[in-house]
């Protein structure tokens, strides 16, 4: 018996019945013809609040400052003109001073932050108490945004000229003052520590153990680990810290006014005294330019710390 051949598509049947077989290909794309792009308008508009709170918030007082900082008080004689005075002042005399000394205060305890932070997180980290790691990383959520007034209060209770610990101890006669940059240096460091620990868990989290298996294959100690190793490939999670915590505490005032007020120059304390004419009246463009020197100085900090984080990332995931 004979099979019947299979009668083959005929011309007019088209694209459309040839797909409908089970074994052809679906007719190409016609020349020219570009891919559907998916519209953006519902990502536009979902982003759209954002940047609306981003250019009222900040972009406003942002204008506001450059602006102003380059005019005169509206008091000045010949009235309100363009002028750089008010950032020659900013860089002069006692602002000079001020500026500098919150400078050394963000460095100084920015480093002994970074210092603290790593060996405290690194402990957390290869703990293997869940509880611990837990506790120690959300007390630290709580103590990095713990400042202002009420931690002021906190040290001057325990370690001010009546605090409990300078009386049991008698820290006075040792020279111990809490209203001095050394004191100032301590109580940013409360909240500087915890803000390292956080910062660098998630960096030793991806540190990868088959570094340190390689390491310890090939006789590595411990010590040559870490010096050739591990800090390394950590160095720009680590200066990304630093940049966080110099930031963190070149900006606080709150703290710092309520403990030593003017005895420490700082720029923030500078600028509060400019705003309120404290000591000069009609000083209120010099406080701006006070603040653009800050903006500046903040700039720079952060354009350091974005392309560390991304060269960090490409190690550590």
């Amino acid at each position: 018996m004979t099979t019947a051949p299979a009668a083959a598509p005929s011309p007019a049947a088209g694209p459309s019945s040839q797909r409908a077989g089970g074994g052809t290909a679906a007719a190409p794309a016609p020349p020219g013809a570009r891919p559907r792009r998916r519209p953006r308008a519902a990502g536009w508009l979902a982003v759209l609040p954002l940047i609306v709170f981003v250019l009222v918030v900040f972009g406003l007082p942002a204008f506001a400052i450059v602006t102003n900082a380059f005019k005169t008080s509206p008091g000045a004689p010949g009235g309100r003109h363009w002028t750089t005075d008010n950032l020659s002042q900013s860089v002069h005399g006692a602002y000079l001073t001020a500026l500098w000394g919150s400078v050394k205060l963000s460095a100084l305890t920015a480093a002994i932050g970074v210092l603290l932070g790593l060996p405290l997180a690194h402990a957390v980290v290869t703990s293997r108490f869940r509880a611990l790691r837990e506790g120690v990383l959300a007390a630290s959520g709580v103590l990095a945004n713990f400042g202002g007034v009420p931690l002021a209060f906190a040290f001057v209770a325990t370690l001010g000229n009546s605090g409990e610990l300078t009386r049991a101890f008698d820290l006075g006669k040792h020279g111990w003052s809490l209203y001095s940059f050394t004191g100032l240096t301590v109580v940013y460091l409360y909240f500087l520590v915890p803000l390292m620990v956080l910062t660098i868990t998630p960096a030793l989290d991806g540190l990868r153990s088959q570094l340190r298996e390689a390491a310890q294959n090939n006789g590595a100690t411990t010590r040559q680990y870490w010096l050739h190793v591990a800090l390394p490939i950590l160095a720009p999670s680590l200066i990304g810290g630093f940049v966080l915590l110099f930031g963190s505490a070149f900006a606080a005032y709150a703290t710092a006014a309520a403990i030593v007020g003017s005895s420490v120059p700082l720029i923030t304390l500078q600028i509060a005294n400019a705003l309120s004419g404290n000591v000069l009246a009609g000083q209120g463009n010099v406080a701006l330019a006070l603040s653009l020197d800050m903006i500046v100085i903040a700039g720079v900090v952060m354009a350091l710390y974005i392309p560390l984080q991304r060269r960090s990332a490409r190690w550590l995931h």
